[in-house]
């Protein structure tokens, strides 16, 4: 999931994870690969552009600058 092995970056990866199972249905069975492919991309985009972030003060995270 992360590089270099860091461990802080894997428990916010696993957040990721979690948040995207539990708010965007995620963890339910698909027929076929491409439709998990197409549902997957659509809810990391809806969590990066529309849905609001606690940790951000609830902008989503598409409208900070990349440091």
């Amino acid at each position: 999931m992360t590089q270099k092995y860091v461990p802080y970056q894997n428990a916010v990866a696993e957040r990721v994870n979690g948040i995207l199972k539990d708010e965007f249905a995620l963890e339910r069975g698909f027929a076929h690969h491409l439709e998990a492919v197409q549902v997957i991309a659509q809810a990391v985009s809806i969590y990066n552009t529309r849905r609001p972030h606690l940790s951000c003060h609830f902008p989503p995270p598409v409208s900070f600058p990349d440091t």
